[in-house]
């Protein structure tokens, strides 16, 4: 992959909580622009420590990266403040539907637009984006977030990440919690808005089935290690991976090295 398509590069990242625990170890991988990029794994696998990294969260959960490096458009993440990686571009949407419950729906949404200094005029047209996109949220718009559904809470949470016009956008387990029809849904708008405005995604999903679908390239992480990496459409077909994350068998044979 030509190093001018690059926007996300994780190279050998070693990652402790407390200076004590080590919850990644040598983790690496790219996203190229315009790509969808899926982690995947079981719980505690280190899905989240790893997009906490590229966020440069990790401090706020007594995290450290102690070695390796993660660089987001030239910018070095691990000196970079998460309000300054933002307004670049890089904007996460953390696992558990946050959302200012007490907001309307569309006072969450301007919140997001505020978050990078955006004119009346350019929230406005977010605004008219959004709710093309998540048509559901114009009809909520009014209503209290807190009393919204599930679903309409992850949609408000994931629009509210688009209002600050991110080239890059990290999302947790968008689909926990939800039924499979809504996050079906959340998911053809995510890939929608990859095909149709070139917007790079980086999801962590312990929902491997659904992320295979809709991802072009998938990492599997067990015990903070990068131990599979490829195209998602190779490993939907793999055996070994139907097994140990999609829930096809029982029992199944070691995962091999598989080249990206």
């Amino acid at each position: 992959m030509a190093q001018e398509h690059i926007l996300l590069t994780v190279a050998d990242v070693r990652a402790t909580y407390n200076h004590a625990i080590t919850a990644l170890d040598g983790v690496s991988f790219t996203l190229a622009r315009g790509e969808i990029l899926a982690l995947l794994g079981a719980n505690g696998a280190g899905k989240t420590t790893v997009l906490k990294a590229v966020s440069n969260l990790l401090p706020a959960e007594r995290g450290q990266i102690v070695s390796g490096s993660i660089r987001f458009e030239g910018l070095d993440v691990t000196r970079t403040s998460p309000g300054n990686l933002v307004r670049a571009g890089l904007v996460q949407v953390l696992e558990g539907r946050h959302c200012f419950r007490s907001l309307t729906v569309e006072e969450n949404l301007v919140s997001g637009g505020i978050g990078r200094s955006s004119s009346r005029a350019e929230i406005a047209e977010d605004l008219d984006k959004v709710y093309t996109h998540f048509p559901r949220l114009k009809e909520k718009r009014r209503a209290l977030s807190g009393l919204t559904s599930g679903g309409e809470q992850q949609m408000t949470a994931i629009a509210r990440a688009l209002m600050s016009r991110p080239r890059l956008l990290v999302l947790d387990e968008p689909s926990m919690g939800l039924a499979p029809i809504i996050v079906q849904d959340i998911f053809r708008t995510l890939r929608r808005l990859n095909r149709e405005e070139g917007l790079s995604i980086l999801v962590a999903e312990q929902n491997s089935a659904v992320a295979l679908n809709y991802a072009d390239r998938a990492t599997i992480l067990e015990n903070g290690v990068a131990v599979l990496s490829g195209k998602a459409r190779d490993l939907r077909e793999r055996d070994d991976i139907k097994s140990f994350y999609l829930g096809k068998k029982a029992m199944a044979p070691a995962i091999p090295a598989l080249a990206s």
